[in-house]
C-alpha cells in the first residue's frame, strides 16, 4: 500500500506591493520644543541627525488606529477589497499590550473576516521582515493578499530627558498590500540578526523591573523611571556604516540589479548622515531619487520605509514601476534589505 501524499500548497509565481499607505500624527514637534527638554541647539540635532521636527501621536492616535488609517489608503490605493486580504502582519515594539495581538484588532476593524494575523518584533528592520513572510505566503499559496504594517508610538518610549535619543524618535504608521504578480516585485529578501550586539539598541529595563522597583519605592517619594529606549549611537552608526552597505549590496546582487538601474533608495529614517554614508559605499549614482524623510518625521522605526515610500509616490520623487532598494537596521541587532517594484 502506497503512503497518502499530502497535496502541496501553490500559489502564485511572483509577488509585488500593489498599494502603500502612511499616517502621520497631527502634532508636530519642532526642534525649538526639544530644546525645553534637554541641552541643546536646533543647529546641533540637525547636524548630528537630519531631522527638523518629528510628529508624535495624541491620546485617541493609537497603534491600531494609526495602522487602521495607513492600511485604509494602502488597500485603497491596491484597489482590493479588506476580505480579499488572507494575513494580516503588523511589525511593532510600541504596542505596550503583551497580548493579543494589535493585529487582530486591526484585521478586524478593517473587516478582513477571518484572516490570520500576527505582530511581528524586528524593531527598525520590521518592514522588510514581513514583506519577506508575505510574499512567502502569496507564493506559498496561503493568502492571495497580505497587508503588511509597520507602526510605532517611540515617544511611548522615549526619555526626554536623554539628550542622546530624545531629538531622535517619532510616531506613524506605514502599510503595503502585498499580492500576485506576472513578473517579479519582490527580490530575495537579505535578512538576518546579530544578537552579539543585543545591548546596543535596548529598553532600559523590563516592565517586570520597573513594577518591582515602583512597589519597593511606594511612598517614599523616589521617583522610578517609565521604561524607555537607550541607544550607543557610535557603535550604531559605524555598524549600520560598514555591515549594512554590505547588506544592501547583497540585495541589488540578488536581484539582479545594479546601483545605476534603480528607480530610489529607501533606507530605514534612522540618521542623515548613516544615509549619506551608504550612499557613498554603495557608489549610488546622484541620479537615483533618496528618501529623506527622517527631516520632517524622525525615527520611526518600523514604520519608516514605508513612510518614506508613500511620500516619495505622492511627491513625484519615484514613480509606480521603478525599481527601489528598501533596507531597514536595527535593535537586535536585525536588518533586512530588498530590490522592490514601487506599487
Amino acid at each position: 500500500m502506497t503512503s497518502p501524499q499530502i497535496q502541496p500548497s501553490t500559489g502564485a509565481a511572483y509577488s509585488r506591493i500593489h498599494g502603500v499607505g502612511g499616517y502621520r500624527p497631527v502634532r508636530v514637534i519642532p526642534n525649538s520644543e526639544v530644546l525645553n527638554w534637554i541641552e541643546s541647539s536646533d543647529e546641533w540635532i540637525r547636524s548630528r541627525s537630519g531631522i527638523t521636527e518629528r510628529r508624535w501621536a495624541g491620546p485617541e492616535e493609537s497603534v491600531a488606529e494609526m495602522s487602521v488609517q495607513a492600511a485604509g489608503k494602502a488597500i485603497a490605493q491596491a484597489g482590493i477589497a479588506p476580505e480579499q486580504i488572507g494575513g494580516v502582519i503588523v511589525a511593532t515594539v510600541s504596542h505596550l499590550k503583551q497580548t493579543p495581538a494589535i493585529a487582530t484588532e486591526i484585521a478586524q476593524r478593517l473587516g478582513c473576516g477571518t484572516a490570520p494575523a500576527f505582530d511581528i518584533s524586528a524593531a527598525c528592520a520590521g518592514f522588510g521582515y514581513g514583506l519577506s513572510l508575505a510574499d512567502g505566503m502569496v507564493r506559498g499559496g496561503s493568502a492571495e493578499y497580505v497587508l503588511v504594517i509597520g507602526v510605532e508610538r517611540l515617544s511611548d518610549l522615549t526619555d526626554t530627558s536623554d539628550r542622546s535619543t530624545a531629538f531622535i524618535f517619532g510616531d506613524g504608521a506605514g502599510a503595503a498590500i502585498v499580492g500576485p504578480s506576472d513578473t517579479p516585485g519582490i527580490g530575495k529578501v537579505i535578512w538576518g540578526s546579530d544578537g552579539s550586539q543585543k545591548d546596543v539598541i535596548s529598553q532600559t529595563q523590563a516592565w517586570d523591573t520597573a513594577f518591582a522597583k515602583a512597589d519597593a519605592v511606594n511612598g517614599t517619594g523616589e521617583e522610578v523611571k517609565w521604561p524607555a529606549l537607550r541607544m550607543e549611537g557610535q557603535s550604531v552608526f559605524r555598524w549600520a556604516v560598514w555591515e549594512m552597505a554590505k547588506v544592501a549590496q547583497q540585495a541589488l546582487d540578488a536581484a539582479g540589479v545594479t546601483a545605476d538601474q534603480l528607480g530610489a533608495f529607501i533606507p530605514h529614517q534612522a540618521n542623515m548622515r548613516i544615509t549619506d554614508a551608504m550612499i557613498k559605499a554603495l557608489k549610488l549614482p546622484a541620479t537615483v531619487p533618496v528618501a529623506r524623510d527622517i527631516a520632517e518625521t524622525g525615527n520611526t522605526s518600523a514604520a519608516s520605509i514605508p513612510l518614506a515610500m508613500e511620500r516619495m509616490l505622492e511627491s513625484g520623487e519615484a514613480r509606480s514601476g521603478d525599481l527601489a532598494l528598501i533596507i531597514g537596521f536595527g535593535a537586535g541587532l536585525v536588518y533586512a534589505a530588498a530590490v522592490v517594484t514601487l506599487p
